[in-house]
């Protein structure tokens, strides 16, 4: 149900909506105020508050002005040619990452910034960081989401040898890599809060390495050694998936160093 008072003769008004949710018997309301609202569609409300109950979508957030103009084209559109391009979209039908799914050049290029000791070295001045190779890997990774052109996105999978998946593909989530990027990413935003932009702009200029190598140089990931590496790594890297108790990845027995590159 929804109420709402109103005093239209000074040009003020407020407005209370209440929605209730009958299986909790709780209601939840949202006040609007004249004074406070400058666009009924971008960022019409103040706050918002409430116990949380799952991810929710935002149309009204000033950051979604992209997706609400996407939406507000797709309404004009005939329904045939929305649905006709819809049928274009092709989608691979399984659910774990393969060699088909990912540019192993541009893989390749990453894994050479993270891994090769000369490159490597000089990727972590780049960003003023004294950083090892498995985080170096995750941060040029980072740093192409950031910079690239959305060219550069055409095979998204490739983006998973950042942090891996919670689902164990292409190898379970190295939560000591991820909290060591997360890290480094907020120690570059407050030091860029307080005027000091070297290490955010360290991003960039990972990001150019990385490019560079991939045009000079054209290093081709081995696919499977790399998927094999991540995995044989994943125990001391604290690997977990959403599926286990932290169940150890256990290393190969001849403890060979695995080929990351393609001969």
């Amino acid at each position: 149900m929804a109420f709402s008072s109103t005093c239209m003769q000074s040009g003020e008004w407020s407005v209370v909506q209440q929605g209730m949710n009958p299986e909790s018997r709780r209601a939840r309301r949202y006040h609007w105020h004249s004074p406070a609202v400058r666009d009924f569609v971008s960022d019409p409300h103040t706050a918002i508050l409430g116990q949380p109950q799952g991810e929710i979508l935002n149309l009204v957030d000033a950051r979604a002005h992209p997706a609400r103009q996407a939406l507000l084209a797709l309404a004009r559109e005939p329904v045939e040619k929305t649905l006709g391009e819809a049928r274009k979209l092709k989608m691979p039908v399984h659910h774990d990452v393969r060699s088909a799914d990912v540019d192993c050049k541009r893989l390749g290029a990453v894994l050479a910034v993270a891994h090769e000791q000369q490159l490597r070295n000089f990727a972590s001045l780049l960003l003023v960081e004294g950083l090892g190779p498995r985080t170096l890997q995750s941060l040029a990774l980072i740093a192409e989401v950031v910079h690239g052109a959305p060219g550069r996105f055409a095979d998204p999978a490739r983006f998973s040898f950042a942090h891996g998946g919670k689902d164990g593909h292409p190898f379970p989530v190295p939560l000591r890599t991820y909290d060591e990027s997360l890290a480094v990413l907020r120690r570059a935003l407050d030091a860029a809060r307080l005027g000091n932009t070297e290490k955010v702009q360290g991003f960039r200029r990972l990001d150019s390495l990385t490019r560079r190598v991939e045009e000079r140089q054209q290093p081709l990931a081995n696919f499977a050694a790399a998927v094999a590496y991540e995995r044989a790594i994943s125990a001391e890297l604290g690997g977990r998936t959403v599926f286990d108790d932290a169940r150890p990845v256990q290393p190969k027995p001849n403890g060979d160093q695995l080929e990351l590159f393609a001969r």
